[in-house]
């Protein structure tokens, strides 16, 4: 049986022609069709209509963004639990620029992108050059960025301003997918302009990770930062950009989260960070780094959501059953994680 090296770093078996990249994304993909068939089938309802798949998406198009920051940090051997943090930050200061400042959406836009930024650099800096733990560097920037948020505002507040209510509130309308109500009138389906920008990230992220160096040099300093060195990428670099990619991400997931919900609050997106690293474990990204796919981390944040939505159209209301089944989900696609890395290392020694 012969072997080769992928481009990204990931033993291929050339008989199969599968990495273990794909062969997460493959596992992803049939797990969520499965899930998702299965509760239109047993469950019905809702399940069956467009405009609950598209909710899922509306609901979720800031993670989607979130968590694609996330897999790019975590596939570069790093992790970053300070996004949530991040998005309640935003939320609160474009909400208090736009009604106290009266400000315009592109400069509220520019301010989240900048607060992203600004978390990128320093946090990159500190984990990448001074060599600290990322777990504690972002753990501080979780805590200051929920400090910051309620000294700015601590009560929560919506946002008054007419143009970003106009802006919140437009849809983007499916007129061939769509349900009859109960008067018999067709309702078409449709989606938040969050959606689209989550979609367009995450095929950016996708192409960037596929096709580009510095996608490739993600996947080697997180594969093994020794080899690479070796083959001359600059680690310490690749580190930085990755931390910069995944905090700017958060600020324009913190904004698309803003457009969501319309309000500011230092509480917003509590947990949210979590539920990008369980997205993109459950996509076929692995904690030790050097393996995983934007796609399957797209799908893994629809996974997410699903089950999640299952649990509570099967009248566990609790948000502890959510939790729970959460728990079992993340332990099967790390038992998956770890076959497939047991597999590696069989094929390796051959």
């Amino acid at each position: 049986m012969f072997k080769k090296e992928s481009k990204t770093g990931a033993v291929t078996n050339k008989k199969s022609g599968l990495s273990d990249t794909n062969a997460l994304l493959v596992i992803t993909l049939v797990i969520f069709v499965l899930m998702y068939t299965g509760a239109i089938t047993i469950l019905g309802g809702q399940f069956t209509k467009w405009q609950t798949f598209f909710n899922i998406l509306n609901g979720n198009a800031y993670l989607i963004i979130l968590a694609c920051g996330m897999s790019i940090v975590m596939i570069c051997g790093g992790i970053d639990i300070s996004l949530g943090g991040l998005t309640g930050l935003v939320t609160v200061a474009c909400a208090v620029y736009l009604d106290e400042k009266g400000g315009s959406i592109l400069v509220s836009v520019g301010i989240a992108i900048c607060i992203g930024l600004a978390f990128g650099i320093v946090q990159g800096f500190l984990v990448a050059y001074l060599d600290i733990q990322p777990f504690i560097v972002s753990l501080a920037g979780m805590f200051f960025a929920r400090g910051l948020a309620h000294i700015i505002r601590s009560a929560p507040f919506n946002v008054a301003s007419e143009t970003f209510n106009s802006l919140k509130e437009t849809r983007i309308y499916i007129s061939f997918l769509g349900s009859v109500n109960k008067k018999g009138v067709f309702v078409p389906a449709y989606i938040e302009i969050g959606v689209i920008i989550a979609i367009c990230v995450a095929a950016l992220m996708f192409m960037m990770m596929k096709w580009t160096r510095l996608g490739r040099n993600f996947y080697a300093v997180g594969g093994n930062r020794h080899s690479a060195l070796m083959l001359g990428i600059n680690v310490k670099r690749t580190k930085f950009l990755s931390h910069i990619i995944c905090s700017l991400l958060g600020g324009l997931g913190a904004y698309v989260y803003f457009l969501h919900i319309g309000s500011g609050s230092g509480s917003n997106a509590s947990g949210a960070e979590m539920d990008a690293i369980a997205s993109s474990i459950i996509g076929g990204v692995m904690l030790t780094g050097g393996v995983g796919n934007i796609m399957g981390t797209f799908f893994g944040v629809l996974s997410l959501a699903t089950i999640k939505s299952i649990v509570s159209a099967a009248g566990f209301n609790d948000p502890w059953w959510t939790n729970i089944t959460v728990a079992i989900m993340l332990c099967f696609f790390l038992v998956i994680q770890s076959v497939v890395m047991a597999r590696k290392k069989k094929a390796a020694k051959k």
